[in-house]
């Protein structure tokens, strides 16, 4: 028989310092680094130890002795097991004030890089409701708090709507109410729910077993007041599919775009599906500095619609245009960022993966009367070469926001071959960005940095950095 498991033991009246990446908190006892997830520095708890490395270790608070001074009430009643929101419990500037110093360590530790100006972080003005997309699971599985577990567990309801519990990719925490979007989210979802626990043949997606008909549920909205809603079926069933749009055709006029797909895969990606539209228009329109830009359902646009404009602003200011640029924006998605800035430059050149995002630049660029842009699809290392750089002209400015793995070494390799007079890096995660910094300080110093906070009461932080050709290899 094998031993038993060693248990691990339990810390007592351990102060929380500092906060960590994913948005945990640190303690430090002897020569460990502990990650405790739910608290706060300043925080004095007992922590019990649940993994235990060499030098690290993770644990959970099973006691507060003392709470920090500044910790607030979270708001939210699925603070603690719904994965998102993390620092509820912190207040907003203690948040931003984490975050920034999120930026500048992995600039320091990961990039080797001491920015010449590092800017104070951009803060929202909203912290709640400030969400454009959310993307909700239906499983007949659901999460059960500690509280919710009955001796008798067949009466428990266990379908539910929500997001997925981390780390445990069959297990959905149904959502009573989400304050990340307009409350019309919230509504639709539960309506949906209600219809489908009411009426038969609606099951609820199993994870596991891969069955059922209610898979995914996203909701997109514009700051024009629009809103889409996608819903994703497992298999086709034409009745039971028509009889629930058309409720929701009929109980929310707000729906502006209402779509579907059916999606028989394995997993929940829709990049590769066909939605098709049910009613309205298939596409949001997003209004931002006079511009109007379209929004299909598989369109990226940065899911904080005020702050995009605030981010968008400051990469414009950084590019330093005169109007006698050519730029290329790497990762242009549906060309928001290259249509922003055309009106200061010469020409704009934007490269992205996927096709129909953009056809949406295109019609984008052309809605708004922009004649200067040019897209392209396809895979950006595939696509930037010296050859296409030939045939589209040398940039002077490039602009990339890349996904949040960062910059493929080909794509890197291109850029500091072509070596345009300044960069500006637009990044979601700074530890990436600042591997590929560090790659690129061969030729580049940056010349500033500006943290961007794009989701409030989470770890997650946008950056925007300006490099700057060195002197000594400045273009004769």
């Amino acid at each position: 028989m094998a031993g038993k498991k060693k248990s691990l033991p339990l810390l007592e009246s351990i102060e929380i310092t500092d906060v960590a990446a994913e948005g945990k908190a640190i303690a430090r006892v002897d020569d460990w680094v502990v990650f405790v997830p739910w608290t706060a520095p300043g925080d004095i708890v007992d922590i019990q130890l649940v993994r235990r490395r060499s030098h690290f270790a993770e644990g959970k608070a099973v006691f507060f002795h003392r709470y920090a001074s500044d910790r607030v009430e979270p708001f939210c009643e699925h603070f603690g097991v719904c994965g998102g929101c993390k620092w509820q419990h912190l207040p907003y500037e203690a948040q931003l004030r984490h975050k920034a110093q999120q930026v500048a360590d992995n600039l320091t530790r990961i990039g080797k890089i001491a920015a010449k100006t590092f800017l104070p972080i951009a803060g929202a003005q909203h912290t709640v409701y400030y969400r454009n997309k959310l993307e909700f699971t239906f499983s007949n599985r659901r999460w059960l708090t500690e509280d919710e577990i009955p001796a008798d567990s067949e009466t428990v309801q266990l379908n539910g709507a929500g997001f997925h519990i981390p780390k445990m990719f069959d297990k959905v925490l149904d959502i009573r109410k989400c304050w990340l979007q307009d409350d019309i989210s919230n509504r639709i979802r539960l309506d949906i729910k209600d219809f489908c626990l009411s009426h038969e043949g609606y099951p609820f997606f199993d994870l596991r077993k891969q069955e059922g008909f209610m898979r995914t549920l996203i909701i997109r909205t514009s700051s024009t007041g629009e809103v889409m809603a996608v819903v994703v079926f497992f298999e086709e069933k034409k009745v039971h599919r028509e009889a629930l749009l058309n409720h929701l055709k009929e109980t929310f006029p707000e729906i502006t775009s209402l779509m579907y797909a059916v999606n028989g895969k394995c997993n929940d990606t829709i990049t590769d599906q066909e939605i098709i539209l049910f009613h309205g228009k298939n596409h949001l329109t997003e209004e931002m500095d006079g511009l109007q830009f379209k929004i299909g359902p598989k369109s990226f646009y940065q899911t904080n619609s005020e702050q995009a404009g605030l981010l968008y602003g400051i990469v414009r200011d950084f590019a330093g245009l005169t109007g006698r640029e050519t730029v290329y924006d790497l990762y242009t998605g549906t060309g928001t960022i290259a249509n922003f800035v055309a009106r200061q430059a010469e020409k704009v050149i934007g490269i992205e993966y996927v096709p129909e995002a953009v056809e949406d630049a295109c019609i984008n660029a052309e809605h708004n009367r922009i004649n200067n842009t040019r897209f392209f699809a396809g895979d950006m290392k595939d696509i930037l070469t010296q050859a296409f750089i030939d045939a589209n002209g040398h940039p002077d400015v490039i602009i990339t926001d890349p996904p949040r793995a960062g910059m493929h070494d080909d794509v890197i390799d291109t850029i500091l071959a072509v070596a345009p007079a300044r960069i500006v890096y637009v990044s979601c995660n700074p530890a990436s960005q600042a591997r590929d910094l560090h790659r690129l300080g061969t030729l580049y110093d940056v010349e500033k940095v500006q943290p961007v906070d794009m989701f409030p009461h989470t770890h997650h932080v946008e950056n925007v950095a300006l490099l700057m050709k060195k002197n000594n290899f400045a273009t004769t």
